[in-house]
């Protein structure tokens, strides 16, 4: 049985999780789901023992169905926030995320059906790059700095409070 590298102690939930940002014909693939009013990025929680990359390529496949390659990690962040909604209904969190920018395929095609830690169906949305400002994405920080994340050949380190109470 895999193990996640998350914990909860008292009102406070911490996990290292990657995210993949996926950019095919000018648009990001994002994550919903019924309960959540917001987008989130393919990817999900590091297990005891696995290296972020091999958690992001296993995350990718498993909920897209098409094995991505990675281009280079794009960003690290220090998530701070609030959780609303699922397991994680107001607890204070805390996430150390690495996001990967992944090799284009040139095909917004995908074959996977994917569930959420709540084990809930998750749906793919393709948002186009200029629409991604007037979206509902978590965390926040993507919607203000997806440009600079997908240009630039640099590691951005992020400490984001924007979705904490």
């Amino acid at each position: 049985m895999e193990i996640d590298c998350c914990f909860t102690k008292e009102n406070n939930w911490f996990r290292f999780r990657t995210g993949a940002i996926i950019v095919e014909d000018n648009s990001v693939l994002f994550v919903g789901s019924k309960s959540l009013d917001y987008l989130y990025t393919v990817g999900g929680g590091v297990h005891v023992n696995e290296k972020s990359e091999d958690c992001i390529r296993r995350e990718v496949f498993e909920e897209t169905g098409v094995e991505y390659e990675i281009d280079r990690l794009a960003v690290v962040c220090e998530n701070f926030f609030s959780g609303h909604g699922g397991t994680i209904d107001g607890l204070d969190c805390h996430c150390i995320e690495f996001y990967f920018l992944m090799k284009s395929r040139g095909s917004k095609d995908l074959n996977g059906v994917s569930f959420n830690a709540d084990n809930e169906r998750e749906t793919m949305h393709w948002v186009p790059i200029d629409e991604i400002k007037n979206t509902n994405i978590k965390p926040s920080f993507l919607k203000d700095r997806i440009g600079e994340i997908i240009s630039t050949k640099n590691i951005i380190h992020i400490v984001s409070e924007i979705d904490r109470r």
